[in-house]
């Protein structure tokens, strides 16, 4: 074994002993013949665990065990007491000692559970590890976009994150909610606590309330056992409702009283169980319609929507477009170790005259897949799919008893034609996403007579 003590007693022997052996096995180990002692080395050194006795003179174990706990959080206290003691041994488990051994000590008692303690620390440093790499992950420089809508949305965010308030994240799906939840997760004071992402619309509705705040065994058929609701397993975390719109309109009602009490009733009891969870939701519908039509509750609603975050569609952000194919191509070239750099420049134009439908997790999907079956270190159009590209929906049809001059002019009719009404109509987004001049865009416009309305 491997790690640093430092043992407290008042009677030289016991301290001379727990060190002997301590040392044997491994351990770095320091001594200390008192509280104030002890506390002095705690000051200027770095331990993993401190074993302190209870009762020594100048000061106690239960005042040094206080003071450890604000000067050196990370370190551990296990307490040496006598049988008679077993009282205020119990009171310092209350204020933050991990374990005790009871006198005369039981070496192998006592090595037994500083190993296990170690390898709980162990665990603890690599989940914390673990943590701030996801955390990394969920940057909000890991949200892709740099265009004016996005900018507006990292603003939000970041204002948002260290608060407590309930946030409701809109858009269409595929922009990337679930990923905004998790960065504000990962940026508030609950970041160490867990976050669990529940799709609203996945839940059949009669498991819905057990689902969510929980069951008591034989609350129903099939409930064997006592279950946690996700309120209660997310506690001292973050809650994310996904398509919060789902949630049947009989149970809006008893989400209200949760949000609004900070206590859940599992299925089967009358007992309330208190929970400390903040709520993030999002709906991809249009809530104030579904409100006013009587598919959700107004005062749920309101509750929700303390802060709202609408995140852009890809149609409205396509400046993001090239960055995102970037991010991608980086994603799923590493995941597959090929050397693909980016894309042809006739596919940067295909994609972005495409309809994203399917927002930026279709875009996502046509780039894997094209890394999938890319042979260079650029991807070319044979890489997409077959039925990618086609306008507004369907094949081009192309005319063998036209001339060549005539099939362009009505294939740049139809293509320039689309690219406007994708971009509503704003010239300058256009000529960019064309790369094409203003100007130029401008004489295409009037030679072929391409119509400026829908």
């Amino acid at each position: 074994m491997s790690g640093s003590i430092l043992v407290v007693d008042d009677e030289e022997i016991i301290r001379e002993s727990l060190s002997f052996v301590l040392k044997k096995e491994g351990f770095r180990v320091a001594t200390a013949e008192n509280g104030k002692a002890a506390l002095e080395q705690v000051k200027h050194g770095d331990f993993d665990i401190v074993v302190t006795d209870l009762e020594m003179p100048e000061m106690k174990g239960i005042e040094l065990l206080e003071h450890i706990a604000g000067l050196a959080p990370e370190t551990s206290v296990m307490i040496v007491t006598a049988y008679g003691s077993i009282e205020t041994a119990i009171s310092a488990l209350r204020k933050g000692a991990v374990d005790y051994v009871l006198k005369p000590v039981d070496f192998d008692d006592l090595l037994h559970k500083i190993g296990k303690l170690l390898s709980g620390r162990k665990i603890a440093a690599e989940n914390k590890f673990l943590r701030r790499e996801i955390n990394r992950d969920y940057d909000f420089s890991k949200i892709i976009g740099k265009s004016r809508a996005m900018e507006d949305v990292f603003r939000t965010i970041r204002k948002v994150a260290g608060t407590e308030g309930t946030v409701l994240i809109t858009g269409k799906s595929g922009t990337g909610k679930e990923l905004v939840a998790r960065a504000i997760h990962f940026h508030s004071a609950r970041a160490e606590g867990p976050f669990l992402a529940v799709n609203c619309g996945a839940i059949p509705e009669n498991l819905f309330e057990s689902e969510l705040f929980g069951h008591k065994k034989g609350a129903f058929t099939g409930a064997a056992s006592d279950r946690v609701g996700f309120f209660k397993a997310a506690d001292s975390g973050t809650l994310f409702l996904d398509e919060v719109s789902e949630i049947p309109t009989n149970l809006q009602v008893k989400l209200l009283r949760v949000l609004e009490t900070r206590e859940v009733t599992p299925v089967g009891t009358s007992a309330s169980v208190p929970v400390d969870v903040r709520i993030l939701a999002s709906t991809n519908r249009d809530l104030l319609k579904e409100v006013e039509e009587g598919r959700f509750r107004e005062d749920l609603f309101y509750r929700l929507n303390v802060v709202e975050v609408p995140l852009p569609p890809l149609s409205e952000r396509l400046d993001d477009l090239p960055l995102l194919v970037e991010h991608f191509i980086g994603k799923y070239g590493k995941e597959m170790s090929k050397p693909v750099r980016g894309v042809e420049n006739e596919v940067m134009r295909m994609l972005m005259a495409h309809t994203w439908k399917g927002e930026v997790r279709e875009l996502e999907n046509i780039i894997e897949r094209a890394v999938i079956f890319a042979e260079g270190k650029m991807i070319t159009r044979e890489e997409l799919p077959a039925a990618f590209g086609h306008l507004d929906g369907s094949t081009y049809v192309f005319d063998t008893n036209r001339t060549l001059r005539e099939a362009v002019r009505d294939f740049e009719h139809q293509y320039i034609g689309r690219v406007l009404r994708l971009h509503q109509y704003n010239k300058e987004v256009a000529a960019r996403a064309l790369e094409i001049s203003l100007s130029s865009l401008y004489r295409k416009i009037e030679e072929l007579s391409i119509s400026l309305q829908e």
